[in-house]
């Protein structure tokens, strides 16, 4: 008999697997696992890492996750010597190098035994943006927005690497960090669905991303990710998004309640699995003792999914394109950012501020 699969991508706390997380990943069978700078030193840790967790949940199909947009949000930078620009930069170039920055990328995760990018980020340039999104994103214009983003996607999953969009249906004119408070927008229902209308491009893909945000307008009390209104009517209805649907990290403040309230609540709303970012072994404990099984829609989106990861693209002359990519953009394959969110999160549960 198949063994349910755990509605979570977890995280794990250290650079190894400790004999309780061995333990709990072998009982729970989780979707997949996270990795963040805390579980990254170099290449061979990062091999022996990922064997031991596919090795433990015992699966073929186990989603090894990391965040690799390039530029501020880059977990793998450091491990080889290859940079990787912002998709603003990215947004200023043809569209050709977004497939190329895919494929360099891919072919670092593929190397290292990981299988999902949590990328491309497709949400618009706005005026005050917040500080959480600076950089990330293509542009402020849709038309270029849309080919960069459905070309690196696609690159992708033509290498073998699931891409992840997000986040849908975005977060709008925030000026704040959802990863530090809670998030209110308060625009108009009319106002918003004129606003994400394109977003429509990215429906046929396998894998998505949910925002925090509260759409004032639509759900007042509760954020999308929590929101069954939401998820329903925006992202399945007006997007007509039909693949798998995971939140953003559960453990951002713009979220309230204990961890397994908030998953539960997430689930309730119709998201596929939820992820869990801070690796606490307290809180994944109540995941994996209490936490729900994928429903057998999300199994059918999961198919699409493992599809993907089990057809490994190659490149047949990948110099030539290392080339090209480093040569238009050797004056900002160095630029220095001063802010990552998840990070800061991180380090202020290191901390134990939150």
């Amino acid at each position: 008999m198949t063994k349910p699969i755990l509605a979570a991508i977890l995280s794990c706390s250290g650079t190894s697997l400790t004999k309780e997380e061995q333990t709990l990943f072998a009982e729970a069978n989780p979707l997949g696992i996270t990795l963040f700078a805390r579980n990254i030193k170099n290449v061979a840790q990062v091999k022996k890492l990922v064997e031991d967790i596919k090795n433990v949940i015992n699966r073929d199909d186990v989603l090894i996750a990391v965040d690799q947009e390039g530029g501020r949000v880059a977990r793998l930078a450091g491990l080889t010597k290859q940079k990787f620009v912002a998709a603003e930069n990215l947004g200023k170039a043809a569209v050709k190098y977004c497939a190329m920055h895919a494929q360099l990328i891919a072919l670092e995760m593929q190397k290292l035994g990981l299988n999902v990018n949590f990328a491309p980020i497709v949400e618009a340039i706005v005026a005050n943006q917040s500080p959480v999104l600076t950089s990330r994103c293509f542009s402020g214009d849709v038309n270029k927005i849309i080919p960069r983003a459905q070309i690196m996607a696609d690159t992708y999953i033509q290498m073998g690497i699931c891409p992840c969009i997000k986040h849908l249906p975005g977060h709008f004119d925030m000026k704040i960090d959802p990863h530090l408070q809670r998030v209110v927008i308060g625009a108009s229902k009319n106002a918003i669905f004129e606003q994400i209308s394109y977003l429509r491009n990215f429906c046929h893909y396998p894998l998505a991303m949910s925002s925090h945000v509260v759409l004032k307008n639509i759900d007042a009390k509760l954020p999308v990710s929590m929101s069954r209104t939401c998820v329903q009517l925006i992202l399945r209805e007006l997007l007509q998004f039909d693949g798998f649907l995971i939140s953003d990290a559960i453990d951002m403040h713009a979220l309230n309640g204990s961890i397994l309230t908030r998953a539960e609540k997430c689930w309730e709303a119709g998201l596929d699995a939820i992820c869990y970012c801070s690796g606490k072994i307290d809180e994944l404990t109540y995941l994996c003792k209490d936490g729900r099984f994928l429903t057998d829609n999300a199994l059918i989106r999961f198919d699409k999914i493992k599809k993907i990861i089990h057809n490994k693209g190659k490149i047949e002359d990948i110099s030539l394109v290392r080339k090209m990519y480093n040569q238009r953009f050797k004056r900002k394959l160095d630029e220095t950012y001063v802010y990552d969110a998840t990070e800061v999160l991180n380090k202020m549960i290191e901390k134990g501020e939150c």
